[in-house]
């Protein structure tokens, strides 16, 4: 009986999208968490609330909403329409998705691992005429290192589990944008079960590395 191979384009396309989104969320979780762990201001718990939403939302709203900003019809959407450029229903969108679910995360280290910083070594170095970029990147940046790191990793293994939202804006269209929780699902479905069986063995084993890591390296942090 002939068994046919298995295809792993979802893993690498699970591992491009999960880079390129933990990249996004870095790029802008760590100068936001950094402003919110420093600044008091009105509202202050409101942007957080909103901030956190898509750890307690479902996937599906999630992925509604990025539908209502990036469909044809969206508030960007349409605007790219006319560039003739859409997202929806291309690899991009699962970025897209994956980044918004993993930003909370990253954030939320982010920002405790800021807190933890003592300003008393930031403000010694104001003294000292630092500007405060060089202060943010010689000073809190490697003080909240550990922090950080396991945002990065935890937004990390968030994005290549997303699911629903994915679903949603990407849809399921095999070698295009197909990731792994995707490819079990419809294997599933299909009866595929040495397929899903392969690629759930796959994500649980790397998602245990994940955290067995995050846990010992935050060990010898200590």
């Amino acid at each position: 009986m002939r068994i046919n191979p298995i295809d792993w384009f979802p893993v690498l396309l699970s591992l491009k999208v999960a880079l390129i989104a933990v990249c996004a969320v870095t790029c802008l979780g760590l100068p936001f968490a950094r402003i919110m762990a420093r600044n008091s201001f009105w509202g202050k718990d409101i942007v957080e609330s909103v901030i956190t939403l898509p750890l307690v939302l479902p996937p599906s709203v999630i992925g509604y909403g990025l539908l209502l900003i990036i469909g044809k019809n969206g508030l960007l959407g349409s605007i790219l329409s006319h560039m003739g450029v859409s997202i929806v229903f291309t690899w991009w969108a699962a970025v897209l998705a994956a980044a918004v679910v993993a930003f909370p995360l990253m954030y939320q280290s982010a920002r405790a691992a800021f807190s933890s910083v003592d300003e008393n070594y930031e403000n010694a170095a104001r003294t000292l005429g630092a500007s405060e970029l060089r202060i943010f990147f010689t000073i809190t940046l490697p003080l909240a290192k550990p922090g950080i790191v396991a945002g990065l990793v935890l937004s990390f293994a968030r994005a290549m589990g997303e699911f629903g939202a994915t679903l949603m804006v990407a849809g399921n269209i095999p070698g295009q944008t197909q990731t792994i929780p995707l490819a079990i699902y419809f294997a599933v479905e299909a009866g595929d079960n040495r397929t899903a069986k392969i690629l759930v063995t796959v994500i649980t084993l790397f998602s245990f590395l994940v955290i067995y890591w995050v846990n010992r390296w935050s060990k010898k942090q200590k």
